[in-house]
């Protein structure tokens, strides 16, 4: 059983007055413990990124980049061709911008999570995520990378000696093989059951697929996302839920102090 977890969210998912979901960032911060930033390139901009920033530092909750394809329209969702070495230039350039609005917070970077279909593909493409680690291991070498466990980043960071950290997936389903099932609208999801998953998940470390089965997960910290609808209330009854299971909520560096 998982006696603490971090809680991470993926925020700052806006651009100018352009807004997703139904939930303002200024109240999901201080529901959780790790902020996923958005850098730009499939949302945010530098204004919208200092002010949450800004936020995160205000509550204690550690600053996380979240680079993604260069694809606002798409919200960085929707697979862009490029070569590893192009890709990961795409993902230098969000890292050291957010790195830098944390920098002027007296903050630092705590941890790096690809966004969208730009994870997905760093799962499964050991050169992307190879040349992505290389970049870490200069500039950042005690930030966490946080992926799912089993996949190419996950790997490709043990071996390379980068801090990582596997996420659980509170609001996405899981395949038999343990992946999430990628999916651009995740429609309004109950909080309970959410809640009842994710104390499951801590307590026996199996999680139901979609078809109906159980696989095995493990993980040191449970995403869900701020475009999903309800979001507050989902993060509210998964805190209460782990609360009363007595699982301590913290930052993925917190928790590793310990």
């Amino acid at each position: 059983m998982i006696d603490a977890v971090d809680i991470n969210c993926d925020m700052g998912e806006a651009f100018g007055r352009w807004r997703v979901g139904d939930t303002d960032d200024t109240t999901l911060m201080g529901q959780i413990s790790s902020a996923n930033i958005a850098a730009g390139f499939h949302a945010g901009d530098p204004n919208l990124m200092d002010q949450t920033v800004r936020l995160a530092t205000e509550h204690g909750v550690g600053i996380g980049a979240h680079p993604g394809y260069n694809d606002l329209q798409g919200f960085g969702r929707r697979k862009i061709a490029g070569t590893a070495k192009e890709l990961v230039n795409d993902m230098v350039y969000q890292v050291g911008a957010l790195r830098e609005f944390a920098r002027r917070h007296g903050a630092r970077l705590q941890h790096v999570k690809p966004h969208g279909a730009l994870y997905m593909e760093m799962a499964v493409d050991a050169e992307l995520s190879q040349i992505f680690m290389q970049y870490m291991r200069t500039v950042e070498p005690n930030a966490y990378i946080f992926c799912m466990g089993g996949s190419e980043t996950y790997r490709v960071a043990k071996e390379a000696g980068q801090p990582v950290v596997r996420e659980f997936y509170a609001d996405r389903d899981y395949d038999d093989t343990g992946s999430i099932v990628f999916t651009r609208d995740a429609g309004r999801p109950d909080p309970a059951a959410i809640a009842r998953k994710v104390v499951r998940a801590c307590k026996e470390g199996k999680v139901r697929t979609v078809t109906g089965g159980d696989v095995d997960i493990a993980f040191e910290s449970i995403c869900f996302h701020s475009d999903t609808l309800g979001a507050l209330d989902i993060v509210r009854q998964m805190r209460e839920a782990l609360n009363a299971e007595g699982i301590r909520i913290a930052p993925i560096s917190e928790i590793a102090r310990h």
